[in-house]
């Protein structure tokens, strides 16, 4: 039997998981991390690999292998990449949208390193809110709420992923904001849009929605230095609705939140949503995504603790009154294992089969739990019955 792989983070003593570096992946490196924490406070000496490996590239650039097309002028950025579903981007990307200088800007905004966070040695040190902190929270909470739906309510066939990250970049705007994702990592837009297989951190493009598409849009804002989260899942159209399969995974993701939820309080350990997330999962015959997990959140947009969605998991920490964090389950319909794009963000289901997500920003409270993203009463979206699951929950 061989040794168990070593995590290639920097002074990292733990095994590997399954998370390995979209850009060495592509360049056929071998590296292999523990979780998304290790990867990002890595970074910074990680990515010089990158550049060696380059060097042989830029003396011999590749050949273009694809084509505009004439009568729209875009294409397919990755031709020979071995896609594992029907989904493919649509290039040209739109230039990156800019944010007026008198909207406070975090730290990453200028060169796309956020150094706030790669300062965090101790990942388990989870902060404290005090009330002025917890107020900043519900308030930049809101916002993103706002966005989101504002984003959702365009969605119909024929709209272009490009469009939705326009509304949702001028919709921030608007409000004052920073759409938190914009040059994060060097994320190249406002918003992540995830189609179909698509699991998360999908780049907006130039691709027409389709009559029958799932589509998770991904807000988070930073308002008064404070950031706020949110996703869901939306239908596209009547025949998405009509698809068993994608109702299916759909309101099972929206389920495994929701019944996650339930369980934070003071006292909770951050291993215990996984559990019961994996479970209503696989009484759905849908499976858990294991390399994307939960994150704190307040004046860094991730941060401990890490809230895994799986079963079984080792995360570490008990909830207290005054922490902010995230639950964002992903669930597919096929295999849990995943596959980016050669484009460093775009996560797909290693099988083509159909993902969703749901997400919501939530305070520990005295007693309980605050959920500082729920939906308000005229939010679109919203459940819809899973075509035979009351027969079978009853027993029929």
């Amino acid at each position: 039997m061989a040794a168990p792989r070593k995590c290639t983070g920097v002074e990292c003593p733990n095994d590997a998981g399954s998370l390995q570096c979209p850009t060495c992946l592509k360049m056929g490196i071998d590296s292999f991390f523990c979780s998304q924490d290790c990867f990002k406070r890595s970074w910074g000496e990680h990515k010089t690999i990158h550049k060696k490996s380059n060097l042989l590239t830029n003396l011999f650039p590749p050949k273009v292998v694809s084509e505009p097309d004439p009568a729209t002028g875009t294409f397919n950025p990755f031709p020979a990449y071995p896609f594992t579903g029907s989904l493919r981007p649509l290039y040209p990307l739109s230039p990156m949208r800019t944010i007026p200088k008198t909207i406070p800007h975090p730290d990453y905004a200028r060169d796309g390193i956020p150094r706030s966070e790669q300062k965090l040695i101790g990942r388990h040190n989870i902060k404290l809110l005090n009330k002025e902190e917890q107020e900043g929270m519900r308030k930049v909470c809101r916002l993103a709420r706002e966005v989101l739906d504002i984003a959702a309510r365009a969605l119909k066939p024929g709209v272009t992923t490009d469009q939705i990250d326009e509304i949702v970049h001028k919709a921030c705007i608007e409000r004052e904001s920073y759409p938190s994702p914009l040059n994060y990592m060097h994320f190249p837009k406002s918003v992540c849009t995830s189609i179909n297989e698509s699991i998360c951190h999908g780049i907006p493009d130039q691709r027409p929605l389709e009559d029958g598409d799932i589509i998770n849009i991904d807000v988070t804002l930073y308002h008064k230095g404070f950031h706020g989260d949110i996703n869901e899942t939306y239908y596209v159209g009547d025949k998405a609705l009509a698809n068993p399969d994608a109702v299916r995974v759909v309101e099972t993701a929206r389920e495994c939140l929701d019944k996650s939820i339930e369980l934070v309080k003071p006292g909770m350990l951050f291993r215990d949503p996984g559990n019961v997330i994996e479970k209503h999962a696989k009484s759905r015959n849908c499976s858990v995504v294991k390399t994307y997990c939960g994150h704190g959140i307040n004046q860094l947009f991730h941060c401990a603790p890490n809230v895994p969605h799986y079963g079984k998991n080792k995360a570490v920490g008990t909830a207290k009154p005054g922490m902010c964090f995230t639950i964002e389950p992903m669930i597919n319909i096929g295999t849990h294992r995943d596959r980016t794009w050669p484009d460093d963000w775009t996560s797909t289901t290693q099988d083509g089969s159909l993902s969703a997500q749901f997400e919501h920003t939530m305070l520990v409270t005295e007693d309980g739990v605050e959920v500082l993203t729920a939906r308000l009463p005229d939010s679109p979206g919203g459940p819809v019955p899973i075509p035979g699951a009351e027969q079978k929950e009853n027993g029929n």
